[in-house]
């Protein structure tokens, strides 16, 4: 920038002699004004689950107030194969994962062009899938870190490529490894948790016998550490703060952990142990200095976290009587948003809740957002004073949430539901979006699209 406004006042003199100071005026206000616009609505990437701090939120501005028709006008759209994974964008890429099962079985790491959809790259592998319900893909979504992206697959396979060409890095076959069928440890869904990088680290979630976490050397695989006898879940560890130490929150299938990220030793330990079985899979979510997790059968925990050194205590939890009776929120897919002194969620069958943060009492309750139905599902995304919500039913609602209700500000189609992922329903579009460069990129089991939700400029 300097160096073209030099290269402009090197010319002055020149410009001066053939056009009136009223012109070159005119001249530069409209180029300080682009400037300043583009700088106003500059746009960030997805380069993980749930965002670039794993916590739902969406920074961008200079976006579409209202949807001007009932289905979003596609920028690009490529076919792709089955699966939950959600696409991720990073380096004017997207990532995605799904599976083929014709001829044979295969996983497969998808790479796309950001603005054209053009296919990369693509890498393959066989995979059968053993023990594990609900077969239509890979579950996690592919972690990218500067010129590396890591992914990890339903039966566990722990890949690391090259960004721009797609050359294999290391690999770990983590069944394998870590004798995850062997201890008769694979979750019932298989290996769900996104990939977590922490400064030279990759953190994955398995669930065996003292090795429930493994880091591993983000640039040569290597293992660093293990750690906790955990059964696994499905939910996403995630960063926090406590004082001056960083803290990896994990919600496994018997706790929410705290630990320290650099050695896997664990700084506090709330018990929350299933009913049923492991089935969380909501990501945990913090706002000043508490956390707050929900799962389908086991309702509602808040634990308070000490803003001065890593400890936390439970705050108080809520559960109903079964997944149809219910206390506070009994979510499943979808992670809740936390504003505040309120907390909004779906709840088991699709009852959209606001309750009260500080003992999960229900303010509300709206059934206009989604149907009434088991493990009904909205993914969240907070944009400033709004919220974006992309439904299973494959829409896009611009919302307003508040303690007075749910306002749905406008609506419009963005996929069609499939039925790989659930065949009730006439399908569903379970898998979360990615929010990026004034765009969004969603999935179904047959497709990857994305949409431009920029605002037209006059």
């Amino acid at each position: 920038m300097h160096r073209g406004i030099n290269q402009m006042n090197g010319k002055r003199g020149e410009l001066q002699m053939g056009t009136n100071q009223n012109g070159m005026r005119q001249f530069c206000i409209a180029f300080i004004a682009t400037f300043f616009m583009q700088a106003l609505v500059s746009g960030d990437d997805w380069p993980q689950w749930r965002g670039s701090n794993r916590d739902g939120i969406w920074a961008e501005t200079g976006l579409v107030k209202k949807f001007s028709k009932p289905e979003i006008k596609k920028k690009w759209r490529v076919a792709i194969g089955s699966g939950y994974s959600g696409p991720t964008v990073a380096a004017g890429r997207v990532f995605v994962m799904d599976r083929l099962t014709e001829p044979d079985q295969f996983e497969r790491v998808l790479c796309f062009h950001e603005e054209t959809g053009k296919p990369l790259w693509k890498h393959r592998y066989p995979c059968e899938y053993r023990n594990v319900g609900y077969v239509a893909g890979p579950r996690a979504s592919v972690t990218v870190d500067e010129n590396l992206c890591f992914s990890i697959g339903t039966m566990g396979h722990l890949k690391c490529f090259d960004v721009d060409t797609g050359k294999l890095t290391w690999e770990v076959d983590c069944d394998s490894e870590y004798r995850i069928s062997k201890d008769r440890r694979m979750p019932i869904w298989g290996i769900a948790a996104s990939p977590l990088v922490y400064k030279d680290l990759v953190i994955v979630h398995l669930g065996t016998e003292g090795s429930s976490l493994v880091a591993f050397h983000k640039k040569t695989g290597k293992e660093i550490w293990r750690s906790l006898d955990d059964r696994a879940q499905y939910s996403s560890p995630i960063l926090c703060r406590q004082g001056e130490q960083d803290v990896c929150v994990i919600w496994t299938g018997d706790n929410v952990v705290g630990i320290n990220p650099v050695d896997g030793k664990p700084f506090w330990k709330i018990p929350f142990r299933p009913r049923n079985m492991p089935i969380g899979i909501a990501t945990p979510i913090v706002e000043n200095g508490r956390l707050f997790v929900t799962s389908f059968y086991d309702g509602s925990l808040m634990i308070r976290l000490d803003n001065e050194k890593p400890v936390a205590t439970e705050i108080w939890r809520r559960s109903g009587r079964n997944e149809r009776k219910t206390e506070a929120l009994h979510s499943i897919i979808s992670t809740p948003v936390f504003k505040g002194e309120h907390i909004y969620g779906v709840d088991s069958y699709g009852e959209f809740r606001c309750i009260l943060a500080k003992n999960g009492d229900r303010v509300w309750q709206d059934d206009s957002a989604v149907p009434n139905a088991r493990w009904s599902t909205i993914h969240f995304v907070e944009n400033g004073q709004q919220t974006w919500m992309f439904t299973e039913r494959g829409e896009l609602i611009i919302g307003e949430l508040s303690p007075d209700g749910f306002k749905e500000v406008s609506r419009s189609k963005l996929l069609d539901p499939t039925t790989q992922q659930l065949r009730q329903r006439k399908g569903v579009c379970w898998s979360h979006p990615a929010y990026a460069n004034r765009c969004v990129f969603a999935r179904n089991d047959k497709e990857l699209v994305a949409a431009s939700l920029a605002e037209e400029m006059p």
